[in-house]
C-alpha cells in the first residue's frame, strides 16, 4: 500500500489560533438570558394549576424564577465581555513584579 494519503505538497499554510478569552463565556450568558424565561414561562405554562388558594401561581413562578435565571445570564455576558475587550483592547493589570524599581 502507497502512502499517497500523506501527501504533503505545499499549499496554504493553516495556522490554529485558538479563541480569546471571554469568548465561550459572553456567548453561554447571551443564550442563558435570552432562553431562560422562555423556558421559565413554559415550565409554568406546563405546570398545573393547584386545586386550592396558592400565594403564587405556578406560571408567574416559573416565569419569575427564568427571568432570575436570566439576569444571572446577564452577569455572565457582561463578565465575558470585559474579558473579552480587555484581550483584544491590549489592556494590562500591572502586578508587583511587571513595576520597575527606581
Amino acid at each position: 500500500m502507497s502512502d499517497t494519503s500523506l501527501d504533503t505538497t505545499p499549499g496554504r499554510p493553516v495556522r490554529l489560533v485558538p479563541t480569546a478569552p471571554g469568548f465561550w463565556m459572553l456567548t453561554l450568558g447571551v443564550c442563558i438570558a435570552a432562553l431562560s424565561p422562555l423556558f421559565g414561562f413554559l415550565v409554568g405554562v406546563m405546570s398545573q394549576r393547584p386545586e386550592g388558594e396558592v400565594p403564587l401561581d405556578p406560571l408567574y413562578l416559573g416565569l419569575f424564577i427564568g427571568v432570575v435565571v436570566g439576569g444571572m445570564g446577564v452577569l455572565l455576558a457582561v463578565v465575558g465581555g470585559v474579558r473579552l475587550w480587555r484581550h483584544y483592547k491590549g489592556v494590562r493589570v500591572s502586578t508587583p513584579q511587571d513595576v520597575e524599581a527606581p
